[in-house]
């Protein structure tokens, strides 16, 4: 007597095969009942309020509506040279407190009053002698580390 081609493995395999198939079945017959194709147009409307919020529900068409001017919507902000530029002619005097110089190598940090922000100074941006805890004005550049401070000179002195 001759064995049976097919092994146990075999049978297994193969019922997993049906098994797939029939879930693979299933799961599309589920897409095509719960499908949501076709809805009317009224369920895809929405709608925003003048706060900016998506609503299903449609504006009320007895309100006042507010006119706006369209010159006075601003999409975007000034970039920063368009800025400068109209600001230009006022002369905007940064200061700051040395919190760190250090005179034996010739660098030290100002503290900007108004943003708290760290500004590295070496001894060729100074006008006047410095030393830690002085209030002092200054402009700035850029260097290849960040902001450097320029034309130092004690608040005192203008």
């Amino acid at each position: 007597m001759s064995k049976s081609q097919e092994s146990f493995n075999k049978k297994e395999k193969e019922k997993k095969r049906l098994k797939k198939q029939q879930d693979k079945q299933l799961k599309k017959e589920e897409r095509k009942a719960n499908n949501e194709k076709g809805k009317g147009l009224d369920e895809m409307m929405a709608y925003i309020d003048e706060f900016g919020n998506i609503t299903t529900t449609p504006p009320d068409a007895n309100r006042e509506v507010e006119e706006i001017d369209i010159e006075d919507i601003q999409i975007s902000t000034l970039r920063k040279e368009e800025f400068e530029k109209e600001n230009e002619g006022e002369v905007v005097v940064k200061k700051g407190v040395i919190t760190f110089f250090n005179e034996a190598k010739g660098f030290g940090f100002i503290r900007d009053l108004k943003t708290q922000e760290s500004i590295f100074v070496h001894i060729n941006g100074l006008l006047s002698k410095v030393k830690e805890n002085d209030i002092v004005t200054y402009d700035t550049t850029k260097g290849p580390k960040g902001l450097n401070a320029i034309n130092v000179k004690l608040f005192s002195e203008l």
